[in-house]
């Protein structure tokens, strides 16, 4: 019985960590991403940033921009390194 419950808590952290970049896609960083960026799966429209559906940036470039800002896109530093993560892993996978 122990071994399935961390067997469905393992199973279920990817899950939790895309929902966790979905929410901070949507209303954890400030100003919220989605006012500049159309992100399908987040329901974003944003038209001032890149179509993150079109560009289909990998984590590690939405990092780099989410942490040192580019173009009129500013550095979100009052992320931590985890949230900057979770926002690009999210991103990736749902700009596939």
């Amino acid at each position: 019985m122990k071994l399935s419950a961390w067997a469905f808590v393992f199973l279920s952290l990817p899950a939790l960590a895309d929902e966790e970049g979905k929410r901070l896609f949507t209303v954890g960083a400030v100003p919220s991403c989605t006012v500049c960026h159309a992100l399908k799966d987040a329901g974003a429209t944003g038209a001032i940033g890149p179509s993150l559906d079109e560009l289909k940036p990998d984590a590690a470039r939405v990092a780099k921009a989410v942490k040192n800002g580019i173009g009129q896109m500013p550095a979100f530093t009052q992320l931590t390194e985890e949230q900057v993560q979770a926002i690009a892993r999210y991103v990736e996978k749902a700009s596939r």
